[in-house]
């Protein structure tokens, strides 16, 4: 069995904000939107299908958890959850914060106008921002956690 790699492309265009239980948790490096991805640690992955029937529902809570620390934020009034694939084939889901009226609205933020990429404090001060709600939200859940462990 292979071990877990990042897609270069992923590794490229985000920032690492840590694992929780499934996946590797992704900043995508543009201030534009608050835009998180998730990428669940298991090699080979391409579809939802992939993923066992256990690992698929620790999916959506992950998904959950990441859209409830981004419909916090102030500014956001949609979120838009998406697992696309088609440049990037690994496993992946994004988690975007929408805002009526924001540059790309109401289209897709996937290859809409030139990405900003972040400075160092605004992404130090989202990564921080995001890490404490998540590790309210997906962190403190250890009884979901163990009965995914027990599967």
């Amino acid at each position: 069995m292979s071990a877990f790699a990042l897609d270069p492309r992923l590794e490229a265009d985000t920032i690492s904000l840590g694992d929780t239980f499934l996946s590797r948790l992704l900043l995508m490096n543009d201030a534009r939107f608050p835009w998180l991805i998730l990428v669940p640690r298991r090699p080979g992955l391409v579809e939802l299908v992939d993923l066992q029937p256990a690992e698929r529902a620790a999916l959506m809570e992950e998904i959950a958890g990441v859209s409830v620390a981004l419909s916090a934020r102030r500014g956001v009034d949609k979120i838009n959850v998406g697992a696309l694939g088609n440049i990037v084939p690994q496993l992946h889901v994004h988690i975007v914060g929408r805002a009526v009226g924001d540059v790309a609205w109401p289209g897709p933020v996937w290859g809409f106008g030139a990405r900003r990429a972040y400075d160092r404090a605004a992404a130090e001060k989202i990564s921080q921002e995001l890490a404490e709600a998540l590790a309210r939200i997906l962190i403190e859940r250890p009884r979901l956690a163990r009965a995914y462990n027990d599967d």
